[in-house]
């Protein structure tokens, strides 16, 4: 490997989770300020948690709705041009003919979109005397996979209830993604129980590094977010996490330490395509 590509397979990632108000302007602000820091210390690519720009809940996602470009992502747009990242926007409600997303606006170091990932399958649960939530009582659910490549790696994106779903983690790592992002929301009942168990399946299952934000827990808050915001190796090792307040991770990445896990547990190249495929039906 050249001396280029070796520089190109090591680089900083970090997770912002940061503590969401009723006041947008805030929440902005103290974003802003947030990737500030994380840039500072030398992070190439930034990742904010789901909803970051307002409470997370069926009841807020029509007041707070933007479109996109509007303005949350053109605060976005503009942070990461300065600070010249890869800026993952957690996510949004956003506001597109009539309809309402939970959508992810991923911009590059120019500024520049590269990717929108409306979250494609709805957060609509009920466990008896813990937590009802019906996303899809205001949201309508996504219907492209987001991809987008960087100079260090290819990057899938999904938001907190796409976790869930196996295939499409599958179909990233088949697509040539190593590194697969997801801002995320779980709450005090799916939090303890299934958030890093998920997060180390995706991992180990697919050969990849994944990478979780939420936001800091607020006890006040009508929604009380898990928090531990994580990085999970392709080993299904909890490499680095957060607690439960406000704080940003920070982690060296070192894509050689993939190839090497890929290298030693082919599972790829023995995957029984004679017997079994997944397959994308409706790519976007």
């Amino acid at each position: 490997m050249s001396s280029i590509l070796k520089a190109m397979s090591k680089f900083r990632l970090a997770l912002v989770q940061l503590r969401v108000t009723k006041s947008k302007a805030e929440n902005l602000n103290r974003t802003q300020r947030l990737v500030q820091e994380a840039a500072g210390q030398g992070a190439k690519v930034v990742v904010l948690p789901e909803c970051f720009n307002s409470p997370y809940g069926t009841g807020f996602f029509a007041e707070y709705a933007e479109k996109i470009p509007g303005e949350s992502s053109q605060a976005l747009s503009e942070t990461a041009k300065e600070f010249e990242i890869y800026l993952i926007g957690g996510s949004i409600p956003e506001e597109d003919g009539g309809k309402l997303f939970n959508t992810c606006s991923v911009f590059g170091p120019d500024g520049k979109l590269l990717v929108k990932h409306r979250k494609i399958h709805l957060f609509d649960i009920n466990v008896p005397g813990k937590i009802r939530f019906q996303e899809s009582e205001i949201l309508s659910p996504g219907n492209s996979l987001s991809m987008f490549e960087t100079p260090y790696c290819k990057v899938g994106i999904g938001i907190c209830y796409d976790l869930r779903f196996a295939e499409l983690a599958q179909i990233y790592a088949k697509k040539g993604c190593q590194l697969l992002i997801y801002p995320g929301a779980f709450n005090m009942t799916t939090g303890p129980a299934h958030w890093e168990l998920l997060q180390r399946a995706r991992a180990v299952d697919n050969q990849v590094y994944v990478a979780t934000a939420s936001p800091a827990r607020d006890e006040t808050a009508s929604y009380v977010a898990w928090g531990h915001s994580s990085v999970i190796n392709p080993w299904s090792v909890l490499w680095v996490f957060s607690q439960l307040g406000l704080d940003i991770v920070i982690i060296n990445f070192n894509l050689q330490y993939l190839a090497d896990v890929r290298q030693q547990i082919p599972v790829t190249k023995q995957k029984r395509d004679d017997l079994y495929m997944v397959n994308i039906v409706h790519e976007g």
